[in-house]
């Protein structure tokens, strides 16, 4: 495959190995589909797949350190409370122990964080990558390739709704 292809494909994603717990699936119902090689997706993945037809299956397991690293323990802070707090009134809709609630960083790009601790003063959040620690374990199918767009090579995703995006 070269990076000008769109590769629909099925897939069941499972934390570990192939008997560990199912984290996440796409089926043939509603394949997941993505630019090759646009940097989407972990590059261990786009490894794995390179050579892959449609029709042909797929079982392989990515090492943490190859897919979202291990945990790391100073993603895990205390911010105030009362950053929280819109137009004066606390944000109770967003407060709740695992809430992921997306924010921005110091330089204002966006992250998201899941809340693991509300305290009377401080919210204690978790900026880990949900899959961070983890080998993954992917088993499934190459469904479709298609040639990618002029537009969805130069702007690095695919175009699919009306609006061409």
């Amino acid at each position: 495959m070269s990076k000008e292809k769109v590769i629909s494909l099925t897939y069941e994603l499972r934390s570990g190995s192939a008997e560990g717990e199912v984290i996440e699936t796409a089926g043939k119902d509603n394949p997941a589909e993505f630019l090759f090689g646009a940097g989407n997706l972990i590059p261990e993945f786009e490894d794995q797949i390179r050579d892959l037809n449609p029709g042909e299956n797929f079982e392989f397991t990515i090492e943490t350190d190859k897919a979202y690293g291990p945990t790391n323990p100073s993603a895990v802070v205390n911010l105030p409370r009362n950053i929280f707090t819109i137009d004066g009134k606390e944000a109770e809709d967003l407060l709740h122990v695992g809430n992921i609630v997306p924010m921005r960083n110091d330089q204002g790009e966006p992250l998201q964080g899941k809340i693991l601790e509300i305290e009377d003063e401080t919210v204690k959040m978790d900026f880990n990558h949900p899959l961070a620690g983890q080998d993954l374990h992917f088993k499934g199918e190459v469904v479709t390739s298609r040639d990618a767009s002029p537009e969805e090579v130069s702007h690095g995703h695919l175009h699919t709704g009306k609006d061409g995006h």
